[in-house]
């Protein structure tokens, strides 16, 4: 790596879960986009074949229209040597396949526990969670072998725990994780602010300063401004304006929304109810923040999701995404797609600009508590603002945890400190305890046990050193 004042080249970027069809692309697109980096990316991947298509791809980018810098892609058949040398290290993973996330989700529905995703809290959470960590803790012991000073961005879910296993093992680890949640809700306030104040023009989500506190996920928002506009007076009049009908304002559809538009557009129903409850801005999807909730309230049945006009997403629908991004794989491998370059939104790259010193940024993210939230555990991993700057990441100071949301904040922070410890310990009877106190497993106890063994069950492959 060498700096020149104003670029720096020669960068060594290690992707684990680099057969990735999603992320790896975008963060293609991204860099190509950066005029001020280049240098290469060792696509790991245990799909050393999604891994070379990726390199292929990739490398399309060097003569697409408006590239702004050159990256060389390298498919790898091993972790060391993607990560040897590396200057930062990005992993996006699948913890497992759609079959064991099929479990996650849908098996507990055979005991009427509903989950939109399934991939942070509830049972598939903790079930997923139980798979994850393990593998996190390979890479951190990869990452302090082979690549100690590297900067490492996780996209993988469930973000909490896969940063709190890599600081468990490697303390020095300059780790952080990264969600898009937040944005979302900026676009939300954005929209927000143009109705209430009459603008003419649409508002940028950059334009919306926050301040971000709790964990991923379950993320809240305790200020909000646009200039020299408190947001929250605002927002407030939306919300009982909008308590029965939702609000879907200047928002474009996010990802899955544009995929499922037979089914409807969220319309922050889940988030006006939180602020009328709490009068505090919720600031995650309403699918993921339906699932911190006790489950009554709404995700009793799938009729209930509908009533509060979001939606529930079958692993089925994953299964045929899947096949459409494998499907486009093909198409961009072949040339039939060439590649594209823009911005996608996503933050990584403009990280990596900060942490080199060529630029100052301040984003949401995830790290463990250093006392950013003094009244949650110190260690545990929370999201909060934080500045980036040459060769550093400092969390902002984001206050205490509200004391009208601060039961249900702290209960899930609990259960997750449980299930790091049973991961760690390789512990299914502690783990146990964690899945049976879960807010959306209402079960009595011997039924929550049997859902418990049998969700175990389904997962047992990648399970093994639990029974070691």
């Amino acid at each position: 790596m060498k700096h020149f004042g104003n670029r720096v080249e020669g960068l060594k970027i290690a992707y684990i879960g680099g057969g990735s069809r999603g992320w790896a692309w975008g963060l293609m697109s991204d860099l190509a986009s950066c005029s001020d980096i280049s240098g290469s990316v060792y696509l790991y991947d245990i799909d050393f074949n999604a891994a070379k298509d990726n390199e292929v791809i990739g490398n399309r980018y060097k003569k697409a229209p408006g590239v702004q810098s050159r990256w060389h892609y390298k498919a790898v058949k091993s972790m060391s040597a993607a990560l040897t040398g590396a200057d930062f290290v990005i992993i996006s993973i699948l913890p497992g396949t759609f079959d064991e996330m099929e479990s996650d989700v849908h098996h507990p529905e055979k005991y009427g526990i509903y989950q939109p995703v399934g991939d942070t809290t509830g049972p598939g959470g903790i079930i997923r969670s139980l798979r994850t960590i393990p593998m996190f803790e390979e890479f951190a012991r990869n990452i302090e072998k082979y690549c100690p000073k590297a900067w490492v961005i996780n996209y993988t879910n469930p973000m909490t725990l896969c940063i709190r296993t890599l600081y468990r093992i490697f303390p020095g680890i300059k780790a952080f994780g990264c969600c898009h949640e937040v944005f979302g809700t900026q676009k939300v306030l954005a929209g927000v602010v143009k109705d209430k104040l009459g603008l003419e023009q649409e508002v940028d989500r950059s334009e919306i300063k926050v301040n971000v506190l709790a964990i991923n996920h379950f993320t809240w928002l305790t200020s909000a401004k646009y200039r020299n506009v408190d947001i929250y007076p605002l927002y407030a009049d939306m919300c009982e304006a909008c308590k029965d009908t939702g609000y879907i304002g200047h928002q474009a559809p996010n990802w899955m929304e544009r995929s499922m538009t037979s089914q409807g557009f969220n319309q922050e129903r889940v988030k006006i109810d939180l602020f009328r409850r709490y009068g505090i801005i919720a600031a995650a999807g309403d699918r993921h923040l339906a699932e911190f909730c006790e489950g009554s309230w709404y995700l009793d049945s799938p009729q209930q999701v509908l009533d509060w006009d979001f939606r529930l997403t079958p692993v089925s629908w994953r299964k045929a995404d899947l096949q459409k991004r494998l499907k486009r794989s093909k198409a961009l491998l072949s040339g039939e797609t060439p590649v594209r370059v823009n911005q996608t939104g996503e933050e990584g790259s403009h990280q990596i600009r900060a942490i080199l010193g060529l630029c100052d940024l301040v984003t949401n993210v995830n790290m463990p508590n250093r006392g950013q939230i003094p009244n949650l555990p110190l260690d545990a991993v929370v999201e909060t603002n934080a500045v980036f700057r040459h060769n550093e990441v400092t969390p902002v100071m984001a206050g205490n945890i509200p004391t009208s949301i601060y039961p249900l904040v702290t209960r899930i922070v609990g259960e997750q400190e449980i299930v790091n410890e049973a991961a760690a310990k390789r512990d299914l009877n502690l783990a146990f305890r964690a899945f049976c106190n879960d807010q959306l497993v209402r079960l009595p106890l011997d039924q929550a046990r049997k859902l418990f063994d049998e969700m175990i069950e389904n997962t047992k492959s990648y399970l093994s050193e639990y029974f070691a």
